[in-house]
This record gives C-alpha cells, structure tokens and sequence, in this order.
C-alpha cells in the first residue's frame, strides 16, 4: 500500500523559504540604500577638484567642492532615502512606483557624479572671482576620488531599488489597523452574554460592554 505523501509539510517549508527569502531581501535593500544615500550626502560635501588661478601674479589655490561642481547627487540621495522609507508605506502599484522612483535617484547620482568628474566650470567661476577677470581660467586642474564615491553610492541606491522591484511583493507593509480618515476598524460583534452566568455578565462590564443590550 502507497503512504500519500505529505504535502502540508512541503508547502510550509516553501512558505519558510519565501519568508526568509523575503526578510533577507528586504535587510540588504535597506542596508544598500541607507549606506548610498549617506555615502552620496557626504561625497557632497567633499572636494571633487583642485586648481590655481592667477592672482596678482602668483598662484591662488582653489577648490570646488561636490555641491560647487553639482547639486544633483545630494538632492537624489535625499528623494532615494524617502522612497525608500516609504515603500513600506504602500502596496502593490504604490510600491512599485516608489520602487521605481528609488532605483531611478541611484541611476540619477551616478550620471551626474560620472559627469562631474571632468568638470571646471565651478573653478573657473571660483577663478573669476578671486582674479576679478571673467575671462579668467582655472590651471593645474586636479581631481579627487569622491566623484567616483558619489558615483558607486549611486549603483548602492539602485541596488535597493532593483531589489524592491524585483522582491519588494513579498515585503511587510505598515498595518491596516486604521481606516482611511485616520478611524480604527469596527471591533468584531461579540457573541451574546448569557444572563445566566454571572461570569459573562462580569466580563461584558470589563470589556465597556452593556450585557442587558
């Protein structure tokens, strides 16, 4: 005789697997798009270039720092961060557009840090104003690694977003507890007190209950 095979068990070690699946998923993208966007704001902050500029007949040292050069990465790491909070504030077609919005800011900071790299204008501006010519240009142009930092904190934001496209169906969402309009959901109706036991009559009152009604 054929023993049937045990099907409750398979379905609930699939059902552990997709839970883990989905909490580690979840753990990386957060872990991924906090480190970008932290990692971008400060790349922001950071010199991207160095040159001289002709002043009174001597060198004058200057610098542009990442926000000098472009206001971009900073702006998208900020707008990534809170996509990323609130891709657990929505669901289905929510999420994936706020998925998307989020993948979409670390594609954004990566080409804006790529095209910085190789920009002057921001010492040519600085070299202007410290020389007092327009037409002046800044010389012995060098530049740092945090572009490239900007940039790889780019491809970390959108890492957490192809994760929330891809995975982001099985993560958690805030609770339903409350309705629209901020009202808590109707409390289920409950069974009728029996007049004739004194133990219900005592646990209707605890609960705010009228047990005549």
């Amino acid at each position: 005789m054929t023993s049937a095979v045990p099907q409750p068990r398979t379905e609930t070690a699939s059902a552990a697997r997709a839970r883990g699946g989905g909490r580690r998923s979840l753990a990386a993208a957060l872990l991924l798009g906090a480190v970008g966007a932290a990692l971008a704001l400060l790349a922001s902050r950071q010199a991207w270039a160095h040159g001289t500029a002709s002043v009174a007949g001597g060198d004058f040292p200057l610098t542009a720092k990442g926000s000098d050069v472009t206001g971009v990465p900073a702006a998208l790491a900020i707008v990534g961060l809170a996509a990323l909070v609130a891709v657990f504030a929505v669901r289905r077609t929510g999420r994936f557009l706020v998925s998307l919005l989020l993948a979409a800011s670390g594609a954004g900071i990566i080409v804006a840090a790529l095209l910085g790299v190789e920009d002057t204008e921001a010492l040519d501006e600085k070299a202007a104003e410290a020389s007092g010519d327009a037409a002046a240009r800044i010389g012995e142009l060098t530049h740092t690694g945090w572009p490239y930092a900007a940039a790889a904190a780019g491809l970390l934001l959108l890492i957490a977003g192809i994760l929330a496209l891809t995975r982001g169906g099985s993560w958690p969402a805030m609770s339903g507890r409350y309705e629209r309009g901020g009202a808590p959901a109707p409390r289920r109706a409950s069974r009728p007190v029996d007049p004739e036991r004194p133990e219900e009559l005592w646990k209707a009152l605890d609960r705010g209950e009228d047990p005549t009604r």
